[in-house]
């Protein structure tokens, strides 16, 4: 069973930075689809950005040129760099990921709060 487990998140003012970190365990096969979503409060979740097998990288145009999402394979981790944030990035943050076989994975989430 494939545990996804995020780190990183916090409070930050406007125009600061976060990293955050999702490090996979229990799965032995390279993901389709590595990446983060986001949830604010009262929205639907929504892609943020992800990478895929072949390494390409998708990115919410709401965060292009801020956020730059990076992966290490050797420690199935997904990284995401959050640079100029602003209070809309305000949401709960939630690392996805998808197997082959084309199941999918949900981590627990993790706050972030941008403050104005």
């Amino acid at each position: 069973q494939v545990q996804l487990v995020e780190s990183g998140g916090g409070l930050v003012q406007a125009g600061g930075s976060l990293r955050l970190s999702c490090a996979a365990s229990g799965s032995t096969f390279t993901f389709n689809r590595f990446g983060w979503y986001s949830q604010a409060p009262g929205k639907q979740r929504e892609l943020v950005a992800i990478i895929r097998s072949g390494g390409s990288r998708s990115y919410a145009d709401s965060v292009k040129g801020r956020f730059t999402i990076s992966d290490d394979n050797a420690k199935n981790t997904v990284y995401l760099q959050m640079n100029s944030l602003k209070p809309e990035d305000t949401a709960v943050y939630y690392c996805y990921a998808q197997t082959m076989f084309r199941r999918e994975y949900w981590g627990q989430g993790t706050q972030v709060t941008v403050s104005s």
